[in-house]
């Protein structure tokens, strides 16, 4: 075949594809009300970690697949939270946006959007268990 055919082929098909899941994904309801279905995919919620007393709290937190989680430094002093392991921080990227806080500031991790268990630690404390802990992404 030649080429011009080849790319009008993939062009149906593709488009006969997209013909299908749009019918797929219309749903069967033919009353024009629509009932409330849960989220697929990343969602936006945001979870909770409290750093005071040199501790972090909780230390360990499930989240939900594309969430963020924002560390707040409650503490009087300064702390650079990353990912495990140290000090190459490569478990979990998502978590080094967070770095360095000072007293009294937030910050959000990246979108935590693999399913996995990420380790954190605050990287000039690194064997302080109280400043470490997980984040499991379901």
């Amino acid at each position: 075949m030649k080429a011009v055919n080849k790319k009008f082929i993939w062009g149906f098909a593709a488009a006969g594809a997209m013909a299908i899941l749009m019918a797929a994904c219309s749903g069967g309801s033919s009353s024009g009300a629509s009932s409330p279905t849960a989220p697929t995919g990343p969602t936006t919620a945001t979870d909770t970690i409290t750093i005071s007393n040199n501790a972090v709290s909780p230390q360990n937190i499930t989240i939900a697949r594309g969430s963020q989680v924002t560390f707040i430094n409650n503490d009087s002093r300064t702390h650079d939270m990353e990912s495990n392991p140290h000090p190459e921080h490569t478990d979990c990227p998502e978590i080094n946006q967070v770095g360095f806080l000072n007293p009294g500031q937030r910050r959000q991790t990246g979108n935590m959007n693999t399913v996995r268990t990420c380790g954190y630690h605050d990287h000039d404390q690194d064997t302080v268990r109280s400043l470490q802990g997980t984040i499991t992404i379901q």
